[in-house]
């Protein structure tokens, strides 16, 4: 059995993606998907498996905030914020859970922890990856798909006080200025003020220490 494991494609379904679907069984999805036409196009290839993340609103109050469901003979449970797992996880052949845009695989006792990483719009710098889970007779494993290089450049280019730069350019959108000209005014590539700016706008309640750890800082 193939099953595709993905998340955060926020609204974007990438060629690379799709054929990564082909002859999967199932398809999971850790949330964020932020569109319905997501979920009608990976149900052409297979049954979807999804919960809602915290960019999905209106349209995807019928997704679950956690899913807890068995296939090719796993428990699997799964999240779009890994603090919305279940606080017990033993019971659990694999934990999936996404949100942070960076891939993850870790054992917690006889569970995987598992973060596909994000699958959509490139944000940070970052790689774009998923996950193919295959279950056979020898028993089942997941694999790291990457679909994108990583870059050769630091994600960050960010020098003195690193806080008190990402203040500012949240204070600056806040009063309407462009990611350029923020840019300017602090001194980054206007591609790194687009980002943090969006990731405040994207994420209701996040703080300067939230940013700084979607950064890698």
């Amino acid at each position: 059995m193939k099953i595709a494991i993905l998340s955060d494609t926020h609204n974007l379904l990438r060629p690379e993606v799709l054929a990564q679907l082909e002859g999967c069984e199932a398809i999971l999805h850790g949330g964020d998907v932020c569109g319905p036409g997501i979920l009608e196009e990976l149900e052409r290839y297979a049954p979807v498996h999804a919960v809602r993340g915290n960019n999905d609103r209106e349209w995807a109050e019928h997704l679950p905030l956690r899913l807890e469901t068995e296939l090719g003979g796993l428990r699997i449970a799964m999240a779009h914020r890994k603090k919305d797992l279940p606080e017990e996880l033993g019971g659990f052949d694999l934990a999936i859970y996404g949100h942070t845009h960076q891939y993850a695989a870790n054992w917690h006792g006889r569970t995987l922890l598992l973060n596909p990483g994000s699958c959509g719009p490139v944000r940070f710098l970052q790689p774009v990856t998923m996950a193919l889970l295959t279950v056979d007779a020898s028993g089942w494993q997941a694999r790291r798909i990457d679909l994108s290089p990583a870059p050769a450049e630091p994600a960050v280019q960010l020098t003195g006080d690193v806080r008190r730069q990402i203040e500012t350019v949240i204070r600056l959108s806040e009063r309407g200025w462009t990611p350029a000209k923020i840019a300017r005014r602090c001194g980054m590539k206007e591609a790194l003020a687009e980002q943090i700016a969006r990731l405040y706008v994207t994420h209701p309640g996040v703080t300067v220490d939230g940013i700084m750890t979607k950064l890698g800082l």
